[in-house]
């Protein structure tokens, strides 16, 4: 089936990838302090409560900037539509457009074609502007994006409550983690087209330099 014509998910594969990173390296920023650390089992069980909860807490903290970054998007779009309906400034007005058009198509239309966008956007009745609420599709998105970063915590963690020897585990949890870091790379290369394993490798070294940073940077 192709891809174009499938029902749009909550999430395309970006966003996903770019919510289970995030998760990921949070998450890693404590496993790998039990490998710098060298903890007892005790230590060991404090620093995983402390990811997953730091985990649970940026899922929230991430969900709701995503709520008022709608709420923002929402109420400019608003804005503008409300400006090209009553401003006599059509040049500002075919700005407002051609702005919110990918420059391809604004290249395309040209000059003619985004005013024949704005005589029809003023045709259209007030009723027609976008509503600024939040909807039940916008709560699920965030709903969305606080399970993956809250559920990519698990797959990291769960090395360190099966394996009794914390090296171990910790090697098992970062191989864990380059194959999710690497996962996510190749699900991006198949929604923007590009070559998977090139896109994967990068993915994943940058995961690596950005775990390495936030250690580095006392994270």
């Amino acid at each position: 089936m192709d891809v174009l014509t499938e029902s749009k998910p909550l999430l395309d594969p970006l966003d996903r990838a770019a919510e289970v990173l995030f998760g990921l390296i949070m998450a890693l920023t404590f496993t790998c302090s039990i490998g710098i650390a060298r903890t007892g089992p005790a230590q060991i069980r404090e620093l995983l409560i402390a990811a997953i909860s730091c985990n649970v807490a940026w899922g929230v903290v991430d969900a709701t900037m995503y709520l008022i970054g709608v709420l923002v998007r929402k109420s400019r779009s608003k804005t503008i539509f409300d400006f090209i309906k009553d401003s006599p400034q059509s040049e500002k007005a075919r700005g407002y457009i051609s702005d919110a058009l990918p420059p391809a198509v604004t290249s395309a239309i040209g000059t003619e074609g985004l005013e024949r966008i704005r005589n029809k956007l003023i045709s259209l009745p007030h009723s027609a502007a976008v509503n600024v609420r939040l909807t039940i599709r916008d709560f699920q998105k965030a709903l969305a994006i606080f399970f993956l970063v809250f559920i990519s915590t698990f797959p990291v963690v769960m090395p360190f409550i099966f394996i009794p020897d914390a090296k171990i585990a910790l090697r098992v949890s970062n191989i864990v983690a380059l194959v999710m870091m690497f996962l996510c790379g190749w699900s991006v290369a198949r929604y923007v087209g590009c070559d998977k394993w090139k896109m994967s490798t990068v993915i994943t070294l940058i995961g690596i330099v950005m775990v390495a940073v936030t250690i580095a940077l006392g994270g």
